[in-house]
């Protein structure tokens, strides 16, 4: 099982989400990562060692690091134009 880390970044930016119902959904799909690599709607970045995990219109941009089993939260994001 892997264990879940928020970069602060990402946590700032979870926290200005206003809706409540976006939030228990992602830290729901974000709970779902402990089970790596078994999860859904995740894909890794071109030209990056990053993942994405997609959550409705909104992006979770994380890191794995695979020897000590850490998931490293790096971004939250509402997919446009520019989040990647």
């Amino acid at each position: 099982m892997y264990k879940i880390e928020w970069k602060p970044k990402a946590y700032r930016q979870f926290k200005k989400i206003v809706e409540k119902k976006i939030k228990l959904s992602i830290l729901d799909t974000i709970d779902t990562l402990e089970n790596w690599p078994d999860c859904k709607q995740v894909k890794s970045l071109k030209n990056r060692e990053d993942y994405r995990l997609r959550v409705g219109r909104w992006r979770v941009i994380f890191d794995v690091n695979k020897k000590i089993k850490i998931i490293k939260i790096e971004e939250v994001k509402k997919r446009d134009e520019h989040t990647y």
